[in-house]
């Protein structure tokens, strides 16, 4: 089983992932650290927007499904349960369905969002409210196959988990998810 992540930022995904990984023992694949690496190898600074920048610049000139159909291959290779983290585009998530696996993509309120990605403070989150909002619509293209549509990919998800209870909610969504599959 390959399981392909979408969703809005601080969702849940990494959630839903840890859980894959520690509870279920998935292999995980990382297009944020696939892209990161790109980013570093250019000489630039990793944050959220330059991944965004640099993941379309790759989708651009390698197609739009480059990142996810590598890691897809990746995750083939390794024959075990998998877990691609996260699809960012339509045809990212179109991709992973072709190939026969399934996007889950999860949800939540976008005051919960905001709240989560403040409390992890990662590096690329470091934002005001209005900033994050900003983010947030830069990253919905629909007209631009190349470009980020987190929301299209939403859309089109085979199963959506909303996450706006407590992370034992969360996982209890999660097996219900898989038991389905």
């Amino acid at each position: 089983m390959i399981i392909g992540i979408t969703g809005s930022f601080g969702a849940g995904k990494g959630a839903v992932v840890d859980y894959l990984i520690k509870e279920k023992d998935f292999a995980y694949f990382s297009a944020r650290t696939f892209i990161a690496r790109e980013v570093t190898q250019r000489g630039l600074t990793v944050d959220r927007d330059t991944l965004a920048s640099v993941g379309n610049a790759l989708r651009a000139e390698h197609g739009p499904t480059h990142i996810i159909y590598s890691l897809l291959k990746e995750a083939e290779a390794s024959g075990k349960d998998s877990v691609i983290e996260a699809l960012r585009a339509v045809a990212e998530a179109t991709c992973i369905q072709e190939e026969g696996g399934i996007v889950l993509g999860v949800d939540a309120p976008p005051e919960i969002r905001y709240e989560r990605v403040v409390r992890r403070a990662s590096e690329t989150d470091h934002v005001t409210f209005e900033k994050w909002v900003e983010q947030e619509k830069k990253e919905m293209n629909p007209d631009d196959p190349t470009k980020q549509d987190i929301y299209g990919a939403l859309k089109i998800s085979d199963v959506i988990i909303q996450n706006d209870g407590t992370l034992e909610e969360l996982h209890s969504k999660v097996d219900v998810f898989l038991e389905s599959f």
